[in-house]
């Protein structure tokens, strides 16, 4: 996990560009007809990456400024609540800490992007905003609690171990070698 103001910055833009890829190949797929095709997501074409792609590039630095405003600190708030970092496997934690940063980012993310998509390019009425964030939400949680959850997560914990190299911590009940407990 990240320790250094460096290695948080660099975690954030890793899961930032981690999430808003895979939620703008989501969503691109959706848009283009190809989740309705008979075969649904399998008929996925490299044009949909692509252009999930290109979308990334704007989106993920909007997920980056909102998670770091008020959706990491959410998050992990929720975490606190619902888990104890003294008593509670570490890993259930980190899960529910990814569950609140979910729960506060995607509606968050949602009404950007129905903002953006939805009023201010596809000239929807302003008034239809409310409807059309809730439907965008309801389109888009599943997908992004279990991308984040199954793939970015992974992801960007993978990717930042072999980036920043910290040695394993030792788990207090076990010693130095574990041979305490056997």
């Amino acid at each position: 996990m990240p320790v250094t103001t460096k290695e948080k910055i660099v975690f954030g833009l890793i899961m930032s560009y981690a999430m808003a890829y895979g939620m703008e190949v989501y969503n691109k797929a959706i848009e283009l007809g190809i989740a309705q095709q008979a075969r649904g997501f399998s008929t996925i074409t490299g044009a949909v990456f692509l252009q999930a792609l290109l979308e990334t590039l704007f989106m993920a630095p909007v997920v980056f400024l909102l998670s770091s405003l008020f959706g990491n600190r959410l998050g992990a708030r929720f975490a606190a609540r619902h888990c104890d970092m003294k008593r509670d496997n570490p890993y259930f934690c980190r899960l529910m800490r990814q569950a609140g940063t979910v729960a506060v980012m995607c509606p968050a993310m949602s009404l950007f992007a129905s903002i953006l998509f939805s009023v201010i390019l596809a000239g929807v009425s302003p008034a239809r905003l409310p409807a059309v964030w809730i439907g965008t939400l309801m389109k888009n949680l599943p997908m992004a609690f279990f991308w984040n959850m199954f793939a970015a997560a992974p992801f960007t914990h993978w990717l930042f171990g072999r980036l920043f190299p910290h040695p394993a911590p030792e788990r207090a009940s076990r010693g130095a070698s574990g041979a305490e407990n056997r």
